[in-house]
């Protein structure tokens, strides 16, 4: 089943470009002979189902051809410029979860130290990647709407789910973007711009909306379906005391209880099966986003992720790849929350040190600060990746959605008050995930040791490098100001208070420039 949606993407990859480049705001008939528009690209269920795989697609590779070239965005690296790539760097490399060695144009170790401006060439790949995929979806949600065939609605919801996560990325870094809808016909205007309460209005809105017309839990692997649907929903509930200081924790709480009770997802048996060439396999992902080293070939995702764990002594075909870019550690800060760094009692301490030092002095030596070893692009049996693609890239899909958040969310909004689940749940769900990760019950905790504190320390150790920790601090009141330090926070390396706007990214100076119904939002959650 994964392979089937990769391949659709292949298919796909050019339909929704040339309808999304061609369309302006007159009258798609008279465009002239030579136009393509959405009336040409979509004549059958088919022709549909292969411009819904340009919209997944968004999120893996950076355009039409190739891993290297003819990026969908002009100026802006195709490797640097794919959607999970940007999202993995703002999300990650803010926190103690992530340091960066290359200096690539000067922006990259900014987003570390948190000390960058609104020119920064990584805050705006993302920006234009997360815009961009929510005009694709536009696009496509315009020309399917209305049809009476049932996959054709499908899709449509499917469309609007994967708008509403681009836009909840929009909410949760930006607070402020610009917003279109389908309503919007592409031409020349300037977008208004959106505030997070609007737009957690709209995202919630939105998935209400179209719950009844996804797919059921796991009717197809790689796409949206109501399990993905309502673990979107409880990332928004869980945050929306920062969004838009409301509390919806027992909201939360709903949306994880239709999970739990789908029956259609299970822990796997094996912690690390989630982060292998295989993990399509694995009982608990439940929305992942698809990666083949065959038909979407990327410097960005999953690859990205591969090869830049790997450096030093670390040898890159234990890993299932030709080499390692030497990029990311994680800080000293962030070891120290495992009982025991070597990974010999907890599996989820996937940390290389032989060669190593705990400490970093130079976030430019990838040598300082230990590697991690959690993604390798080989089958948890240790065989080669299924598609027998070039190892260039990979086969591991990133696990956007899986049961183990879910159970640690499930925890915290009933440790913060949420009704509609049990603090007895709520320890089993805990210790669930910590017996798979000691392979019995020696790690397990009391009910007096669960707290807020202990479920955002489990939520690291369970969730690392899954595009989480940024969130969780904000939710925490711990990425910026000066409460919890880390090894360069601030340019400092023992770390320095920062300033709180930095809990969101700036607005890109060219959009501001660009459209004068933007200003610059200088607060933070």
């Amino acid at each position: 089943m994964k392979k089937k949606i990769v391949n659709l993407i292949t298919a796909g990859v050019a339909m929704l470009f040339m309808v999304t480049s061609c369309v302006s705001d007159l009258d798609p008939e008279s465009l002239g002979p030579n136009s393509v528009t959405s009336a040409d690209a979509y004549k059958t269920p088919a022709d549909y189902k292969m411009g819904l795989a340009k919209l997944y697609s968004s999120y893996v590779v950076a355009g039409q051809v190739g891993p290297g070239e003819a990026s969908d965005i002009s100026n802006l690296d195709v490797g640097f410029g794919v959607y999970l790539r940007a999202y993995w760097n703002l999300q990650e490399l803010p926190t103690d979860e992530a340091v960066y060695t290359w200096a690539e144009d000067g922006g990259i170790r900014p987003l570390h130290w948190q000390t960058w401006t609104a020119t920064n060439s990584f805050i705006s790949a993302m920006y234009t990647r997360m815009m961009l995929t929510i005009s694709y979806c536009n696009e496509f949600i315009r020309a399917s709407q209305g049809s009476t065939d049932a996959d054709v609605k499908k899709f449509h919801a499917e469309a609007r789910f994967l708008r509403a996560l681009s836009y909840y990325h929009a909410l949760d870094l930006f607070g402020y973007p610009p917003f279109v809808t389908e309503t919007d016909i592409p031409g020349a205007f300037s977008p208004k711009q959106t505030n997070p309460e609007e737009l957690f209005a709209y995202i919630d809105s939105e998935l209400t909306a179209i719950e009844n017309e996804l797919g059921e839990p796991r009717f197809e692997y790689g796409r949206a379906d109501k399990g993905a649907l309502w673990m979107l929903q409880a990332k928004l509930y869980l945050n929306a005391e920062t969004y838009i200081k409301s509390p919806r924790y027992t909201e939360c709480i709903t949306a994880l209880n239709k999970v739990f009770t789908s029956g259609k997802y299970a822990l796997a048996a094996n912690y690390l099966l989630n982060f292998r060439a295989d993990n399509n396999t694995s009982p608990e992902i439940i929305f992942p986003i698809n990666h083949d080293a065959k038909n979407t070939q990327t410097y960005g995702g999953m690859s990205f992720i591969v090869h830049g764990q790997i450096g030093g002594s670390m040898v890159p075909a234990d890993f299932g790849v030709n080499g390692g870019w030497a990029q990311n550690r994680v800080t000293p800060e962030f070891v120290a929350k495992f009982a025991d760094p070597s990974g010999a009692t907890d599996v989820r301490a996937q940390f290389y040190t032989s060669g190593q030092q705990l400490e970093i002095n130079d976030v430019g030596t990838f040598t300082d600060g230990y590697a991690v070893t959690k993604f390798k692009n080989k089958t948890l049996a240790g065989g080669p990746a299924p598609s027998g693609g070039n190892p260039d890239f990979v086969d591991i899909d990133f696990p956007m959605f899986r049961l183990a958040d879910a159970y640690l969310m499930y925890a915290e909004a009933v440790l913060r008050g949420g009704t509609g689940g049990t603090a007895t749940q709520a320890l089993d769900f805990v210790n669930a995930l910590r017996t798979r990760a000691y392979g019995n019950a020696s790690g397990n905790i009391t009910s007096g040791q669960l707290n807020t504190a202990f479920v955002l320390d489990e939520r690291a150790r369970e969730l690392l490098w899954e595009c989480h920790r940024r969130t969780d601090l904000i939710r925490y009141g711990l990425l910026t100001g000066g409460t919890y330090l880390w090894n360069w926070k601030g340019n400092t390396k023992a770390g320095t208070a920062t300033e709180a706007f930095r809990n969101l990214f700036p607005i890109p100076a060219s959009d501001l420039a660009a459209n004068t119904n933007l200003r610059q939002v200088v607060i933070g959650y």
